[in-house]
Order: structure tokens, then sequence, then C-alpha cells
């Protein structure tokens, strides 16, 4: 497994879990429905839109080389995107480096400002690796210490191909993983460019762009 340098290493995914569902009774209810106002059947269908607005927000990172737009999992990681969404919403992100880029691996951020000083980061949360998402290429990840499963903050990261290694295989810190919590849905070649970007290793950095590579702005869309 590749090092992540900088605060936090790459290793195993945690974003989400499933959220439980409500069940019904069985009981039949053709006659009830055909006799549902028009009123209450719109109402539900908008009940079901905003669900699953909350289900699956969206988010844009507008960065130096271009925009992109991730979409959020909060069915399967819901502590791990109220916890980026968090981030989002205080201004966090705005400002921060995409640290360190590994071309055909992964590209990290969230944590760097261009003087490659560290904002400060809230508590860790619980790592969701457990959830079944996969770091396939495109998948949005948090990054952790290798060796403690709970201690994402902040810093997270993009697969820029499939990295089953990072997935969840034990209960051990090594191999619990990294949490999937979303995916990239658009602007896959504004990270191909960022991804080409040349990078130099330093003391305490490995892979670090030699141009700046930062997030303007972090903004939620819906």
């Amino acid at each position: 497994m590749r090092r992540l340098y900088g605060h936090q290493w790459l290793g195993c995914v945690a974003v989400c879990f499933a959220l439980s569902g409500c069940g019904g009774s069985d009981v039949d209810t053709a006659d009830s429905d055909a006799e549902a106002a028009p009123d209450a059947v719109a109402n539900s269908s908008a009940s079901e839109s905003a669900a699953a607005l909350e289900l699956y927000p969206q988010v844009s990172l507008d960065t130096t080389h271009g925009r992109i737009t991730l979409e959020l999992d909060a069915e399967h990681a819901p502590e791990t995107v109220r916890n980026f969404l968090k981030y989002v919403e205080s201004g966090h992100y705005d400002g921060t480096l995409f640290h360190q880029i590994d071309q055909g691996y992964v590209m990290l951020g969230g944590s760097f400002t261009p003087e490659l000083a560290e904002k400060p980061a809230g508590r860790p949360i619980r790592n969701e690796a457990e959830n079944g998402l996969k770091n396939v290429q495109g998948t949005i990840s948090m990054a952790r210490a290798a060796d403690q499963i709970d201690s994402s903050t902040c810093q997270f990261f993009i697969n820029l191909a499939d990295n089953a290694e990072l997935d969840h295989q034990s209960l051990t810190a090594e191999d619990f993983g990294y949490c999937v919590f979303g995916r990239v849905i658009d602007g896959w070649d504004v990270i191909e460019t960022i991804a080409a970007v040349p990078v130099k290793n330093t003391e305490s950095f490995g892979n670090l762009p030699t141009e700046t590579v930062m997030i303007r702005s972090a903004k939620r869309l819906r």
C-alpha cells in the first residue's frame, strides 16, 4: 500500500453505512390508493424527491484547473457525508490544496493552504468503510491515519483508478479500509488534467504538485 504524506495517510475508506428503511404492514391498500387525492399524491412525490436530495447531495469543487462535481452517498455513509458537508458549508475547503497527486492512484486534499500550513480540523469521525462501497475509479473517500481506524477528519481523496487494496478487508487498522462516500459525476477531464501535473518529493510531502492545484471554493449544489 502506498503512503499518503502530510497529516494523514491514505489507507482505507470509511464512508457509508446503510440507513434502515421503515417497513409497513402487508395490508391491501389498493382501494385507499385509488381514492387518494391528487394533492396527496403530489405531496408524496415531493417528499420522495426531498428524501433523494438528502440521501444524494451534490457538491461543486471550483479548482484552479476547472470545476468538479461530486454526488455524495448519505444512504451508505451518513456520518461521513454529514462531516464532509460540515466542512464544505463552513468554508474549510476554500483555499486548500490537492497536496498529493499520484497518477494512476489517488489525488489527496482538503487540509493544506498554498503556504503548506495545515488548517485546524474537527474531531475524528467513525470509519464507515464497511458500507460495501468500493474504491473504484471516480469515487471519493476519506483519508485517515494508517494505524488508527477512526481518525478521519477533513482530508479526502479521489480515486484515479480501481484501488481494491483500499477497500475494507478486516477489522485490523491495516486492513479496515478507507471509507468511500461519493463519486465524481462531472469534471473528469479536470481531474485528468490535475493528475498530469508534475510532482516532487520534499521532506514532508510526497508527490507534491510543482504548481498550485487549489480548491478555490467548495459549495453544496443541492
